[in-house]
């Protein structure tokens, strides 16, 4: 993931005006936001189920997962996250977290307290109109996944999947060339997908003889979107990012 430059808000931003147009004033509100920044090394958990924060994080780098732990100690992924998003926004008001956030490659994070989160929202508006957005998205997201998971084949599953992750890229500036990095290991796939890692495996050399893309050394290259599109049965509009109009 490219590095955010010495404003670590940087990625943040982008994120929100990809789904809401910002003021300058807006967006030197959020910039100004007291953040304390922090390097975390891949599978450490930042946030637990349980957990009542008085602060939410941003990724500035990185990607992290959103899970669930089920029955016999096992691990449902119900998101990826990527810089930009905040995974835990909601904790500003729901003060205990039904899900744990845990980093899938070294991230950098951003945490800021939920009071200076409120203080912005107080102030501007349309911040706190922002900020309400990027969770309805994560719940549209989430909805999203339920269908994909309940009602679609495995391989329709991984392509919709590999769609959702491209298009989220794209929308944040980290796409170079077609390509995008994708350091999710078939294990972890199969954890998102309800899968066991044989079927994610088989399912993804169907996919591969389709010739939509090229999956190697932790990139994602694509070769046929549309393709792709159509074997995923995938839209973006649940994504609603503003160039789709959202």
């Amino acid at each position: 993931m490219p590095d955010s430059g010495d404003d670590i808000t940087a990625p943040f931003i982008q994120k929100i005006a990809s789904v809401i147009r910002l003021s300058e004033q807006e967006t030197a509100a959020i910039r100004e936001l007291p953040v304390r920044e922090a390097d975390i090394r891949a599978d450490q958990d930042i946030v637990r189920e349980g957990d009542s924060p008085s602060r939410m994080f941003f990724i500035a780098e990185g990607i992290t997962c959103t899970y669930k732990i089920v029955k016999e100690s096992k691990r449902q992924i119900v998101g990826f996250h990527l810089p930009g998003d905040a995974p835990d926004l909601q904790s500003v008001h729901l003060k205990k977290l039904d899900i744990g956030i845990t980093t899938m490659t070294p991230c950098k994070i951003g945490f800021v307290p939920h009071h200076a989160i409120l203080d912005v929202c107080e102030r501007f508006p349309r911040v706190t109109t922002a900020f309400w957005r990027h969770t309805l998205i994560d719940a549209a997201i989430f909805r999203e996944w339920v269908a994909n998971l309940g009602q679609r084949s495995a391989p329709t599953r991984i392509a919709h999947l590999l769609c959702e992750f491209f298009e989220r890229c794209k929308a944040v500036g980290l796409v170079r060339n077609d390509t995008i990095d994708f350091p999710i290991t078939q294990a972890e796939i199969g954890d998102a997908m309800g899968m066991s890692g044989v079927h994610v495996n088989r399912s993804l050399k169907e996919l591969r003889s389709k010739g939509h893309f090229v999956l190697e050394d932790g990139t994602l290259q694509m070769l046929d979107w549309e393709g792709l599109k159509m074997a995923g049965d995938f839209s973006p509009d649940y994504l609603h990012i503003r160039e789709h109009g959202g």
